[in-house]
């Protein structure tokens, strides 16, 4: 196996010390990557993968109600690996404008996430290529508010960050010099372009996300970007027609190894390893997609069986459970305003709901009540509640800002 430095070391001064930053060399990486028959044959089944995932829109009577959910849970779980202790049903009741269990910081910075990622997807669907400005533009709306926003939010940086430690001098990794970024950025953009040459578009995805978090572009939010850098590329790429694969339930539950994966990347060459664990890594979140929207679909179809036994309330109260798949906490006076329908025929559909045991009641009170839809929560919750809810600890890699 090649033992080979991926960039090189600079010597930079910074809050009153001396430290060694990390510049990445451009890729594609050199000497090229050594495609053993099994690390070529994880490859094939992760696009076969994607390709079943794919097709999911076929499976599924309305693809938007399960990107609606599914990208919130993207997002609950990509802030999570942040240090957030928001939850699922946390950002559901951030959007109602209710109260959510947790720091306000917290949720919105999840909802921050799911905004960035329709902002990016509707740029692509301008015409606006995957590049320098995209991320930008992503990036001004991912620290728009809430923590971070102190950040110059769309700007890369102009000053020194590290990962882990308390200052450069006792950092696990420092990324390149300010000065360095947009040389960086603008050689990964060039790749992203399949300039010097083409790059097979998982690959392509395999590589960036590794030279995006190397280089640390902006003091905040890297992390999230880098993951979203995933998802973009696939999409642009056309391998995927929906934003619907998400590897950050992967990475939180191989979080160290993950790490461990980038740092033998830029110190010995090890691209190998890292592809195989990406490869491993779209192979099992696509088939875990796949499950969920069958799941969803299945729980979907008995709960409208069990509704059209109802006879005369059937036609409404299958309209006020569409709005529920949409949004699965909601009040009375959210599902008046999505449907059309009446307070008084809501509030009758949602006891039928009630006395099926497809919904249940959160609240107990006469105004703006609570309603869940407690088997989709029950599915789209899967991996994303936290351990300890009220523990806000950042993970001991999380970025610390430069001074």
């Amino acid at each position: 196996m090649k033992r080979e430095l991926q960039g090189r070391y600079v010597t930079i001064s910074t809050v009153g010390e001396k430290a060694q930053a990390f510049v990445p060399s451009s890729l594609p990486p050199r000497p090229p990557i050594d495609w053993t028959p099994e690390l070529r044959g994880k490859f094939d089944q992760a696009l076969l993968a994607l390709g079943r995932l794919d097709s999911v829109s076929i499976l599924l009577p309305d693809t938007s109600l399960f990107l609606y959910m599914y990208v919130r849970k993207e997002a609950v779980l990509s802030s999570m690996i942040e240090g957030t202790q928001s939850s699922l049903s946390d950002l559901l009741l951030f959007e109602l404008d209710q109260e959510p269990g947790v720091p306000l910081d917290d949720v919105r910075e999840v909802s921050n996430y799911v905004a960035a990622l329709d902002h990016g997807m509707r740029l692509m669907e301008e015409g606006l290529p995957l590049s320098l400005r995209l991320f930008r533009e992503i990036h001004g709306v991912l620290l728009t508010k809430g923590r971070g926003s102190n950040q110059p939010p769309g700007e890369f940086r102009r000053s020194q960050n590290w990962i882990g430690g308390t200052r450069p001098g006792n950092a696990a990794f420092v990324p390149p010099p300010a000065q360095d970024v947009p040389e960086c950025m603008s050689k990964l953009e060039l790749f992203l372009h399949d300039q010097p040459k083409p790059t097979p578009v998982l690959l392509k995805a395999a590589l960036a996300h590794v030279q995006f978090e190397t280089i640390h572009p902006f003091l905040d939010g890297n992390g999230r970007l880098g993951r979203l850098l995933i998802t973009l590329l696939l999409c642009e790429q056309k391998v995927l027609q929906k934003p619907m694969l998400y590897l950050s339930l992967y990475l939180k539950t191989h979080r160290q190894y993950y790490y461990e994966l980038l740092g033998s990347v830029r110190l010995t060459g090890d691209w190998e390893a890292w592809l195989d664990f990406f490869a491993e890594a779209v192979i099992v979140t696509a088939t875990q997609a796949l499950e969920t929207a069958r799941q969803l679909l299945d729980l979907s179809n008995q709960d409208r069986n069990k509704i059209s036994g109802l006879g005369r309330p059937a036609a409404s109260t299958l309209q006020v459970h569409r709005a529920l798949m949409e949004h699965p906490i909601a009040t009375s006076g959210f599902l008046v305003e999505k449907t059309g329908i009446t307070p008084a025929t809501i509030n009758k559909s949602l006891a039928h709901l009630e006395q099926l045991g497809i919904v249940r009641e959160l609240t107990a009170q006469k105004r703006n009540r609570l309603f869940s839809y407690k088997g989709y929560i029950a599915i789209m919750n899967q991996g994303t509640e936290p351990p300890g809810r009220y523990q806000r600890r950042r993970n001991p890699l999380s970025f610390k800002p430069g001074m």
